[in-house]
This record gives structure tokens, C-alpha cells and sequence, in this order.
């Protein structure tokens, strides 16, 4: 159906908007999909990847990081590709139609070709799919809105992650068994239906969605105005220091997974796979927003003024403690010991709660901090934040390998590593930001 057949601004309405259900169904089922195809990777990696003839063809740890990360980094990557498409040509909603197809095809890829050929093809054709929709979808989301019910935005985006976490949570729990029991074909073809029901439930909401229109050249001139530059000037300079709490934050589904395998995993005497000790995040994530918002968030502004800027501050702050725990983990597996998967668990704790101080206020900051026509701009700039950080973990794990097998940051060094240039991005997040003044561009 042409998008001149929709509604192309937001109703002038106190409601919620009625596309925001299909968006949140969209999105839990997509999210679904993503965590648990990327939750078993490592794993499948180092120990179910084969070659042409079938043959076991495992990667070193190292390795797998290697590839891990670089795909992490390109699903964040391709946001620009997305936003361009989106904002130049095709509008959010025919992107995302498009792009949640190449994506099905990825997983495709994944199920039928356990081969190394199969991972480079289908981790590719999700880094475009996955990548290329995410600027749109959280624009998408604040296109429903309008001047009469932009009070609304701020919880809707609360339960927009709400359902990130719920469908990772999920399919952080059910994909690891999937992977053990029935092999990597299931595992990556069970999120692949996922992913098709995503696809079909946002074309369910087609009809009630706000349609706004692609820029043209417009879209372009306006960019490279001198607002449009400010605009993004004004973010680049933070998003620089926020690229280390991704390049950590993300290794809770790659090194923490290989730290697992090594501990006591017994918990109310079920014993979890390692992958399934991701699930603990999404599950935090679930609890904590309610609180932050309705308790910590409140209890801190009793104290001082609790600004967008000194959230993300205290968060980076937690982030660079959470490396800690697992470096004295890791310490006692050197050792010889096997300690108990509960210092994980503390180390969730803690990090998660840095995400929702950084990732979620940052998602709404970028929103807000963009002129109308730019909205998928600014959130795709976001974006490569996450993919730098992960880039930045890729190239530490490239540059460490010895060429006797060994590797220069071993046992907890590591992890104090990553915990001390954590720290210092911090500081010095800290310090800019206190000169930092933004500004909100509403519906205009």
C-alpha cells in the first residue's frame, strides 16, 4: 500500500499511539531471534563449526572473539546504511520490510550450512538485516508521537526495551538447549522463525502507523546544514568516550561465555550451560528499569540533580567495576580452582545496572537530541559507538595472540585491562560533560 494512503504526522492526541503494540510485538520477536543466535556463537564456533567434508573445524578462543566481535561491530555498522536508505529513499517502514527479509535469509544461511562458508554468509546477511533496520525501528517509535501525547515517549521507550530484554531472556534460556540437543540447525533455524514472525507482525501494523515520508535530496541538504552539523557535532564528542562501555559490555556474550564453561555452573541444582548464563542480563534488565526509574533515579535527585550526562557517568563507572569481578574469577581458575558461576552473577548485576544508566538514556538522548528529519541519522551515529567498542575488543584479541599459541593479557590481566581503560573513559566522560549543553528537538 503507498504511504501517501497513511497517516504521514502524528494525530493531534492524548492516546497512546495505536501502532506502538505492533511495534513492541515487532520487537520481541526480533530480539528473540538476535540474542539467541548470537548468544550460541561462540560456542558453536569452538566446538560444532565444520568443514566441507563435515569434519570438526573448531576455532581457538581467540579466534572466535576475533569473529564474534567483528560481526557485533558490523550488525552496528550498517545502521548508517539503514538510516540512509530509510531517510533518503524508501521511509522507516518500507526499510524495515525490506531489510527484516535479508535478515530471515541469514538465519537461512546459519541453519542449512554449518560450514565456516555458512557463518561468514549468514552472519553477513544479518549484519545488514539486523543492522540496517535498528535506526529505523527506534525512530519508528518516536515517529507515533506527536506535540499532545510526547509525554508518553519516555515510558514507551521503557517498554520498548522492556521487550528487548524479555524476547533475549528467553531465547538466552531455550537456544542453548536447542544447540546441545538437537544440533546448530535448530538452534539457528528455531530464531529464524522468530525472526519471520517479526516481519509479519509489523506488516500487521502497516495500517495504523504514522508513515513519515523519506527526505529526498532534502533530507541530505539538511544534514550537511550547518543545524544539521551542529546537531551532530554536539553528540559525537560523547559518543567517543561511550564506544569502551560496548567494547565491555559486549563481552558478557563472548568472554564471559568461554569463563563460564570453566566454573561451577550448579544453581538450585540445575546445572546452566554457559550460554545460558546471558539470560541473567535481560532478566535484570526487566527488574532494574522499574526500579531506576521508580527508586534509585528519585532517591539519587534527593541528593543531586540527576542529568542525562551524570547517568551515563555513574553508569560508566559500574561498567569498569563489573571487569573486576571476573578478574579475580579468573585469578582463582589460574589457579586451579573452580569457582562458583555467582561471581558472574554479581558481575551481571553491576554491569547491567551501568546499561541502564548508559544504553537505555542514551537511546532516548540521541532521539531527542536530533532535528525531525534526522532521527535515523543520529540513532545510526549512535550506533557505530557500539560498533567502535567492538572493534576496539576485536583488534585487543587480534594483537595479543603470541605465535606459540599463547597470548600477552592472560588469566585476570585481562579483565584489569579492560577495567582500567573503562575507567579512564569515564573520567574523562565525567569532565566534557560538564561543560555539555544540549537540545531537544520535539515534533516541529
Amino acid at each position: 500500500m503507498a504511504e501517501s494512503k497513511h497517516l504521514t504526522s502524528p494525530p493531534d492526541t492524548k492516546k497512546l499511539p495505536r501502532g506502538i503494540p505492533y511495534i513492541i510485538g515487532n520487537e520481541f520477536a526480533e530480539r528473540f531471534s538476535f540474542y539467541g543466535m548470537r548468544g550460541i556463537l561462540v560456542i558453536f564456533m569452538t566446538r560444532h563449526l565444520v568443514n566441507s567434508q563435515g569434519e570438526p573445524a573448531l576455532m581457538q578462543e581467540t579466534d572466535a572473539l576475533v569473529w564474534f566481535h567483528n560481526f557485533v561491530a558490523a550488525v552496528y555498522l550498517t545502521p548508517v546504511l539503514g538510516a540512509l536508505l530509510s531517510d533518503i529513499f524508501l521511509g522507516k517502514y518500507r526499510t524495515i520490510i525490506l531489510l527484516s527479509i535479508v535478515y530471515c535469509l541469514g538465519h537461512l544461511a546459519l541453519a542449512i550450512d554449518e560450514t565456516e562458508t555458512g557463518l561468514l554468509v549468514g552472519l553477513t546477511l544479518i549484519a545488514f538485516g539486523a543492522g540496517g533496520i535498528k535506526p529505523c525501528v527506534s525512530a519508528h517509535v518516536g515517529d507515533q508521537f506527536g506535540k499532545s501525547n510526547q509525554d508518553r515517549i519516555s515510558r514507551v521507550f521503557g517498554w520498548f526495551y522492556f521487550s528487548i530484554n524479555l524476547g533475549a531472556f528467553l531465547s538466552s534460556l531455550a537456544t542453548p538447549l536447542l544447540l546441545k540437543h538437537c544440533g546448530p540447525s535448530w538452534a539457528f533455524g528455531v530464531p529464524g522463525v522468530l525472526m519471520l514472525l517479526a516481519t509479519i507482525v509489523f506488516w500487521l501494523g502497516r495500517n495504523t502507523f504514522v508513515h513519515v515520508p523519506a527526505g529526498g535530496m532534502s533530507f541530505v541538504k539538511e544534514t550537511f546544514s550547518s543545524e544539521g552539523l551542529r546537531a551532530i557535532g554536539r553528540l559525537v564528542p560523547l559518543y567517543l568516550f561511550v564506544t569502551i562501555f560496548w567494547s565491555l559490555f559486549d563481552q558478557s556474550s563472548s568472554k564471559w561465555v568461554l569463563q563460564a564453561d570453566k566454573m561451577d555452573r550448579v544453581v538450585f541444582g540445575v546445572e546452566l550451560l554457559p550460554s545460558q548464563i546471558q539470560a541473567v542480563n535481560p532478566i535484570l534488565i526487566l527488574i532494574l528499569i522499574p526500579v531506576f526509574s521508580y527508586v534509585i533515579y528519585p532517591a539519587i535527585n534527593r541528593v543531586f540533580r540527576l542529568n542525562e550526562i551524570r547517568k551515563i557517568a555513574i553508569g560508566m563507572f559500574l561498567a569498569a567495576f563489573s571487569f573486576v569481578i571476573p578478574a579475580f574469577a579468573e585469578s582463582a581458575i589460574q589457579a586451579g580452582e573452580t569457582p562458583h558461576i555467582s561471581w558472574q552473577i554479581f558481575a551481571y548485576i553491576v554491569l547491567t545496572a551501568a546499561e541502564v544508566m548508559v544504553s537505555i538514556t542514551f537511546l532516548e538522548f540521541s532521539y531527542t537530541q536530533a532535528p525531525q528529519k534526522m532521527k535515523s541519522v543520529v540513532m545510526a551515529i549512535f550506533f557505530l559507538s557500539i560498533t567502535a567498542g567492538n572493534y576496539f575488543t576485536s583488534l585487543v584479541n587480534y594483537f595479543i595472540q603470541n605465535e606459540d599459541g599463547t597470548v600477552k593479557l592472560a588469566g585476570e590481566d585481562y579483565y584489569f585491562f579492560f577495567a582500567a581503560v573503562m575507567l579512564g573513559a569515564a573520567v574523562l566522560f565525567s569532565a566534557v560533560g560538564k561543560f555539555y549543553r544540549g537540545k531537544t528537538y520535539i515534533q516541529e
